[in-house]
């Protein structure tokens, strides 16, 4: 059973940090994290490729920032200055599979960001 694994969410105070990590089972391509708050929809917050070349929300890009370590097919997002607004679920979403041709897409569960004084 391919799997995508959210880690690192928690409580924290406004204009703190805290980096999120997502792990697949076997080899990830293509991976976004997205965030939903409670009443509101789900929204790229940034996405990026085997490669390396990562893409953002245009509000969130001065304060978050995307990476990934492919020996450990696993991809971070590290939050910075973070404020109340961004309290929600993070989720990741990634193609998965032993190669490029049978990759498939995957939710991970999701891991919660609080961020309250």
């Amino acid at each position: 059973q391919v799997q995508l694994v959210e880690s690192g969410g928690g409580l924290v105070q406004p204009g703190g940090s805290l980096r999120l990590s997502c792990t697949a089972s076997r080899t990830i391509f293509t991976v976004g994290w997205y965030r939903q708050a409670p009443g509101k929809e789900r929204e790229l917050v940034a996405t990026i490729t085997r490669y390396g070349l990562p893409n953002y929300a245009e509000s969130l890009k001065d304060r978050f920032t995307i990476s990934r370590d492919n020996a450990k097919n696993t991809v971070y997002l590290q939050m910075n200055s973070l404020k109340p607004e961004d309290t929600a679920v993070y989720l990741c979403n990634g193609e998965v599979g032993s190669s490029w041709y049978d990759r498939r897409n995957y939710w991970g569960q999701g891991t919660q960001v609080t961020v309250s004084s």
